[in-house]
């Protein structure tokens, strides 16, 4: 569905296709690592080069610390790695029916809310999404929910393939508005203390623009699936969730 795509790396956390082969918690136990998809250039949710890893392949490590086992990540980029990949779980998978329907994962208890935002510049006279502008430019993904969401409303958008390019264009003055997930702006906001910008809710515009984010597992056992959870529980007890997500810049939501 177009509404999934809104960041890439969201997108293929939760586009594992059915046929991988899944393990049991007794098998990832046995086999000493736990196996987790993730993109290898894609910060700040992930990143094959080290420091930082970013903050999916950090909540993976710590879920596999709790399970008494290592994080094996399973570094992926399009479709057809996907199918091959066999791994056992991704992390912030987007909690909704329509995308459980259309992955095939089981989901682990959600453990925070996320979505997209629209950011503006500082000195933007932008407050609301539903008093934008008309001729005002809005930079949004191109076929996502956003872009035909804000067309539908006959504003004026740009399209883009990646939100690091939206956002630098935002910077520039290119655009007047880009709408992003929170974690591209969070994070660019850390990496540019000069250019931070300002969030605009516009979860009111489309029920879609906001979803729960949980653990992704290919066809778990039930014991797999308590595991994960009580990693969650344990995670979210502790603070360290928030304090993986804080590096990063992001400021975590509770779920509904």
């Amino acid at each position: 569905m177009t509404w999934l795509v809104i960041a890439a790396p969201l997108l293929a956390a939760v586009s594992i296709a059915s046929s991988a082969q899944a393990r049991s918690l007794d098998i990832i136990r046995a086999q000493g690592a736990i196996g987790q998809c993730a993109h290898p250039n894609a910060l700040p949710f992930s990143s094959r080069g080290g420091e930082p890893p970013g903050f999916q392949i950090e909540l993976g490590q710590a879920i596999a610390k709790q399970i008494g086992v290592a994080l094996e990540p399973i570094w992926i980029i399009g479709p057809n790695q996907l199918r091959r990949a066999g791994c056992d779980i991704v992390t912030d998978a987007i909690a909704v029916p329509e995308a459980q329907d259309e992955t095939g994962l089981k989901l682990s208890r959600p453990y925070y809310r996320t979505g997209i935002v629209l950011t503006v510049r500082p000195d933007s006279p932008l407050t609301s999404a539903e008093t934008i502008d008309p001729d005002v430019k809005i930079g949004v993904m191109g076929g996502s929910a956003a872009s035909m969401t804000f067309n539908q409303r006959g504003l004026t958008t740009s399209a883009f393939g990646f939100e690091d390019e939206m956002l630098k264009a935002l910077a520039n003055k290119e655009i007047e508005g880009a709408v992003v997930s929170r974690a591209a702006a969070g994070y660019f906001n850390l990496t540019h203390p000069g250019q931070a910008f300002r969030m605009v809710a516009i979860d009111g515009l489309e029920p879609a623009f906001s979803w729960n984010v949980a653990v992704g597992m290919v066809k778990p056992d039930d014991k797999l699936r308590a595991a994960i959870d009580g990693a969650l529980d344990q995670l979210i007890a502790d603070g360290t969730i928030e304090r993986i997500y804080a590096k990063y810049g992001i400021n975590l939501r509770p779920p509904k």
